[in-house]
């Protein structure tokens, strides 16, 4: 297996070169710019602009991965509302052209897309559910998994997950728990909503997720995510019970008071069952997963 990463230098693309390494699975890291992850060795990475055909025909050609996982998007929902045609071009054209590129040498393509291709009316949903984006970022990936979905080539998959949290190098942003365990011991106060269910993910568990479709040689969705649904303050709150932090200063606020520009699903989470069976998929739970978080901030 040759394996090529887009958006190497963001938390998941960090993950999965670690994983790469630590398993011997010949890889080239790419992303938009220079390499910002110091743990990832300069002959394993190559700068790449996902929107560019010759730029990707050049990197696929030379490289000849058997296969691909694209991790690289815009994921800032409100930007991406305020900014539709700039989230169309990276989200779903760049994934076309580089699932052409892909078939072109015969390698597998994997798009990793998320929970807002649903409307979240329900929850829990399987990779057999119908999707029903609200937002601006999620028809943006509907359209991105529709460039796979409506092929008659099959040599694809889809892993898509929910809030991914956890360590990497000079991340351009934050995440849910990273900033809950920096700001709760300061004192510092958080503002979180109370309306939004989501299963958030350890960015370790969903690298393993991505690694195993390919190393296993399966095809088709795959949901990818932590084990438990809850609001977004209750999986803070948590973290502060981990802590020891009696009476943390969380605000908890409904969605509507924050006037964001694009809308977001209540509820998501996913059926885990046939990520547990086909890729023995068996995330960690908050706590288990803060454990090594405080150990890596360290």
């Amino acid at each position: 297996m040759k394996l090529l990463i887009t958006g190497s230098n963001g938390l998941l693309g960090q993950k999965i070169v670690k994983r790469c390494l630590k398993q011997n699975i010949p890889f080239l890291a790419t992303s938009k710019g220079e390499n910002r992850n110091p743990d990832c060795p300069a002959e394993h990475y190559q700068s790449l602009d996902i929107s560019v055909p010759l730029e990707v025909g050049d990197v696929f050609f030379r490289y000849r991965p058997t296969a691909v996982i694209h991790t690289a998007a815009i994921t800032n929902v409100d930007y991406c509302e305020e900014h539709p045609e700039e989230c169309f071009q990276v989200n779903a054209h760049a994934t076309m052209i580089l699932w052409e590129a892909a078939k072109i040498i015969g390698a597998h393509f994997q798009l990793v897309s998320t929970d807002f291709v649903f409307d979240g009316s329900t929850g829990n949903y399987a990779e057999t559910d119908r999707v029903n984006p609200l937002s601006v970022y999620a028809h943006s990936k509907v359209a991105a998994e529709n460039c796979l979905r409506d092929d008659d080539n099959r040599n694809w998959s889809i892993a898509r997950t929910i809030i991914v949290y956890g360590t990497g190098n000079n991340l351009s942003r934050s995440n849910l728990i990273l900033w809950a365990l920096e700001a709760l011991p300061k004192g510092e106060p958080m503002k979180l909503v109370n309306d939004q269910f989501r299963a958030p993910t350890w960015a370790d568990d969903l690298a393993y997720g991505c690694v195993e479709i390919v190393k296993r040689q399966e095809i088709g969705i795959f949901h990818l995510s932590g084990p438990e649904t809850a609001s977004i303050d209750q999986f803070v709150k948590r973290v502060a019970v981990y802590l020891g932090i009696e009476n943390p200063p969380i605000e908890t606020i409904t969605s509507d008071t924050l006037n964001q520009a694009a809308k977001r699903p209540p509820k998501t989470g996913f059926d885990l069952s046939k990520a547990r069976v086909l890729l023995g998929y068996s995330p960690k739970t908050l706590e288990e997963s803060l454990a090594t978080l405080l150990v890596e901030l360290k």
